[in-house]
């Protein structure tokens, strides 16, 4: 991770077919297009790579989460709870619907507990939303039993771990939708972009609908569409989509070498005693994009990450501490910091954060570091990094 570091003649070869048509633009000109529909023929293969029935690219990981919550239905007031460990995006994508994001704490996959999800759930909870954080997997069976129970839904935000798997099925297509980013820095790329998968029919095709103005995409001639329903703007672009294209190819080779030069870190830092892994439900297995590990205590862990920063060692990540990806610092969201009103919905049944109790989350947190895997790396390269994070570890200990 992540795929930029790969670009290569699969990219060019896909961009240049639009490039040479001059048709950026994924929906009508068809006589233009030399038979090229990169966005289409993505959906395609993604789908096929994913083991679903539909895919539907979007303009971004965000916009995807987007989407998903709105082809199901989701809407004011209604809540989805969300883990305090994510990126800001989750939140936001629940927000941009008038819905509602309702925290929960986190264990030991860094991702939603289930028993404190049970304990958010309300007559108005309509979503649980697990986020696979840092190439690591939830707990997702839990979260579905939860899910059926309450006749809840389960949206995978799948952005951060795409090629996991649980179960034997991918990421993302455990749930009744999964969501992924293909932004700059995600395992696959496709500079800006994101996609959402499902096996609800229903669902795919609001989604093709929504993220198009609401356009019903029949017939061939784009003006004379009509429009069921409300939609907006959340297309991809076809030169986008043709760099999804070109890294879709590398997928298999991303994730072979990121599972390489992660087990070259593990084996080190097994090594250690005071170090002990973020935990992988025996029937998943991460990504490989990060090395997710805990340390006995805050205080210990806070060293750690000064030495590792003293020392030089890039992309290496105390989450506790961090502005966008922990409660904590989500100062926007608590206090409602907006340049407009926010729905009367979302202002009071918003959590009041100063009342909330997430020590579980705290606890698991502010012992965890997690670590990029870099694809670009050499197995020698990943050794001297794996001694180098070893090193300043045990001098912080």
């Amino acid at each position: 991770m992540p795929g930029f570091e790969l670009f290569g003649e699969e990219e060019k070869k896909e961009v240049n077919d639009v490039l040479e048509t001059g048709i950026l633009m994924r929906y009508g000109f068809d006589g233009l297009r030399n038979g090229h529909f990169k966005a289409k023929e993505f959906e395609q293969k993604f789908s096929e790579v994913m083991g679903t029935e539909y895919a539907q690219l979007t303009s971004s990981g965000t916009s995807a989460l987007t989407v998903a919550l709105a082809s199901a239905g989701i809407g004011a007031g209604d809540e989805v709870i969300l883990p305090t460990f994510t990126f800001v995006a989750s939140f936001e994508s629940v927000l941009a619907l008038g819905a509602v994001p309702i925290l929960a704490d986190v264990d030991e996959t860094l991702g939603l507990n289930a028993k404190a999800v049970e304990k958010r759930i309300s007559i108005k909870t309509k979503a649980i939303m697990p986020v696979h954080m840092c190439g690591s997997i939830v707990h997702l069976e839990p979260l579905r039993e939860l899910a059926k129970k309450h006749n809840l839904l389960l949206i995978e935000d799948a952005c951060q771990a795409i090629g996991g798997t649980y179960q034997g099925k991918k990421v993302g297509s455990y749930g009744d939708i999964g969501c992924f980013s293909f932004d700059f820095v995600k395992t696959i790329t496709c500079g800006e972009g994101g996609a959402l998968i499902t096996n609800n029919q229903t669902f795919a095709e609001n989604a093709d609908k929504y993220q198009d103005h609401g356009h019903d995409h029949i017939g061939n001639d784009r003006g004379a569409e009509t429009h069921p329903f409300l939609g907006y703007n959340y297309r991809i672009s076809e030169l986008h989509a043709a760099v999804g294209l070109g890294q879709l190819k590398k997928f298999n080779q991303i994730l072979e070498k990121q599972k390489l030069n992660y087990s070259i870190l593990a084996e080190e830092l097994s090594k250690i005693t005071e170090v002990s892994l973020t935990h992988t439900p025996k029937e998943a297995e991460p990504n490989y994009s990060f090395l997710n590990f805990f340390l006995p205590t805050e205080e210990q862990t806070k060293k750690v990450a000064h030495h590792l920063k003293a020392e030089g060692v890039e992309a290496c990540f105390y989450w506790y501490a961090n502005n966008w990806h922990y409660y904590k610092y989500w100062e926007h969201l608590k206090e409602q910091k907006t340049l407009g009103k926010l729905p009367q919905e979302v202002r009071e049944q918003l959590q009041d954060f100063d009342k909330e109790d997430f020590s579980l989350s705290d606890e698991w947190l502010s012992r965890n570091i997690s670590t990029l895997v870099k694809v670009s790396w050499t197995e020698e390269e990943m050794k001297q990094r794996a001694q180098k994070i070893a090193k300043a570890i045990k001098a912080a200990l």
